[in-house]
């Protein structure tokens, strides 16, 4: 079978996308094609792959899978991602809304060729120990550190992950540092279980851990990722956080087709 498809990238978060609104060509059973496809050896390559299908109450439904081929949680920068393409496809013209894992999202295409994409509203953030856990689409666990650049992401981050506490659901880690203003991001993704460039709900829950210890930081917050910089804004009302957006660059990268072999 012949899978025609897109691949983007969002600050270095990348995706295989496949348009399935006419044909289909993926299912959710097809876990081994799926990991095949984002293998960045002997496939396409990517942090993930997403599928954009119908929807009867949206312009789209986003579907989204991990690199090891299993269906995930949201994606916030693959919903930006995903988001651009539609675009790109005559799906909408400026702004969208979409169904996702979590439920329906807005998202609009700024003059600059960027996406912003809304977050649903967090009202409940945890501690475990000096780290605050918290769900922004997918469950997140944020700690601040000292010359956080200079860490071994991967094994700080599998420590977290695969610990007793975190090991039977997984979790995301990210490893932050305020410094000039600027909030520094790392993150550990469960299903790729390495360090990626960027992650979309990583930064909105760093965000969102910054105002909770930095009490007097703005309603925006600007993230610098390996890939690039992005930029979180929120209301914080009644102790709850809400009107989220992410914000930053979806850029189209190539397009192709794979065959599957018999």
């Amino acid at each position: 079978m012949r899978i025609p498809f897109f691949k983007y990238q969002g600050t270095g978060n990348d995706f295989v996308i496949i348009d399935q609104r006419v044909n289909q060509y993926i299912k959710a059973a097809d876990q081994a094609l799926i990991e095949q496809m984002c293998d960045r050896r002997f496939g396409i390559g990517g942090d993930g792959l997403m599928l954009i299908e119908r929807s009867d109450q949206t312009d789209f439904e986003m579907v989204y899978f991990n690199a090891d081929g299993r269906t995930s949680s949201m994606c916030g920068n693959g919903g930006r991602c995903i988001v651009s393409l539609a675009a790109r496809l005559d799906v909408f013209t400026d702004r969208c809304t979409f169904d996702a894992i979590d439920g329906i999202h807005e998202a609009r295409v700024e003059k600059d060729g960027s996406v912003a994409l809304k977050m649903n509203d967090v009202s409940k953030i945890n501690m475990d120990q000096q780290a605050y856990v918290l769900d922004t689409g997918s469950p997140h666990y944020v700690r601040f550190e000292k010359r956080v650049a200079a860490l071994d992401m991967v094994l700080e981050g599998r420590a977290i992950r695969f610990s007793e506490t975190y090991k039977k659901e997984g979790i995301n880690v990210n490893l932050v540092e305020w410094q000039d203003d600027v909030l520094h991001v790392r993150t550990y993704e469960r299903g790729v279980e390495d360090e990626t460039f960027s992650c979309g709900t990583g930064v909105v829950a760093s965000a969102l851990s910054l105002a909770q210890q930095v009490k007097s930081v703005d309603n925006h917050v600007d993230i610098l990722t390996k890939g690039g910089k992005l930029r979180v804004s929120f209301e914080k009302i009644d102790g709850a956080y809400q009107n989220i957006w992410l914000i930053g660059p979806a850029t189209y990268v190539y397009e192709g087709v794979f065959t599957e072999e018999p």
